[in-house]
């Protein structure tokens, strides 16, 4: 890790499991969910405050929408949020065949269109029911499309600087996977690991790509974001976090120089949450030299 690299606990408020942070540019806040907690967080950099609305359901995910308010993943519903009512209403079931499912991770592509993905019950602590999930998308018409199916934790996503690949992780592949992706229709197509992850670095978790087109991967279990180029498969560069359980990263901040990490504490013994006091923290990482890309907002 270079040596300027800086992280620093910005959000101290413990998430059982903290997931998908996304910046949002217009409010100049961060915006990510606490999947167990059963709530999407709102915390403004500038005044320290978090602003959250209860979920009710586990909440995979929640990214900003075009015409106001959000979408977030809860249960097997994609909803919409009103956020200064604090209400949400439901705008597509997925996985209706698998009522223990339930939404993961979720990325808006470059033209506004929602992918999100489901994985089977948690049958205890880090055990999973294995290709039970599947991965959709949901256009602005609110047409539901399945593209993968056999799916263990459908997980982080992203798409290349060309919009002509898209990449994707099921964590337990252990590996970032790239398709060929057509930009128009969302096809996703030639499936291909860009890179498998050693021992030692965990489970592959959320991701964000870079404005190079590089990717950061949260390692879970691993303390760490991995850098990755994917043309390469190459690990360009490794932050160590003082937490194991590395959950998601997005940038933010003063031209996206920014890079914020979620964490989660759930499954941790008394042992390890006395060694890890800032479990479940979401942390900011400064000086890596690099810049992110702005987020999308669903167009539907």
């Amino acid at each position: 890790m270079m040596s300027s690299v800086k992280v620093e606990c910005v959000v101290k408020e413990s998430a059982l499991i903290g997931e998908g942070p996304v910046w949002e540019e217009s409010e100049q806040t961060l915006l990510f969910v606490d999947i167990v907690g059963q709530k999407i967080h709102r915390w403004s950099p500038t005044t320290n405050q978090i602003q959250s609305v209860e979920t009710g359901h586990m909440v995979g995910f929640a990214v900003p929408r075009r015409s106001g308010g959000y979408v977030a993943g809860v249960g097997r519903s994609i909803v919409a949020v009103d956020w200064s009512a604090q209400t949400m209403t439901s705008l597509a079931e997925v996985d209706e065949d698998k009522p223990t499912n339930r939404l993961n991770d979720g990325k808006v592509d470059p033209i506004g269109r929602l992918l999100a993905g489901t994985m089977g019950m948690m049958e205890s602590p880090a055990v999973f029911q294995k290709q039970q999930g599947s991965l959709f998308s949901l256009t602005s018409d609110l047409t539901v499309t399945r593209h993968l199916s056999q799916v263990d934790i459908s997980n982080g996503m992203d798409w290349s600087l060309d919009q002509k690949t898209f990449f994707y992780i099921d964590s337990l592949c252990l590996t970032v996977d790239a398709f060929d992706h057509e930009p128009e229709t969302g096809e996703l197509s030639n499936r291909r690991v860009v890179y498998r992850l050693q021992e030692g670095e965990g489970l592959p978790d959320g991701m964000t790509a870079d404005a190079d087109g590089r990717l950061w991967v949260a390692c879970f279990n691993g303390g760490r974001v991995i850098n990755i180029d994917p043309s390469t498969g190459v690990r360009l560069q490794t932050v160590s976090l003082p937490v194991m359980k590395t959950t998601s990263c997005c940038f933010g901040g003063p031209d996206y120089a920014d890079l914020y990490v979620t964490s989660a504490r759930l499954g941790l013994s008394e042992e390890e949450l006395r060694q890890q006091p800032l479990a479940g923290a979401t942390f900011r990482v400064t000086g890596l030299g690099v810049k992110g890309r702005p987020s999308n907002s669903f167009s539907g």
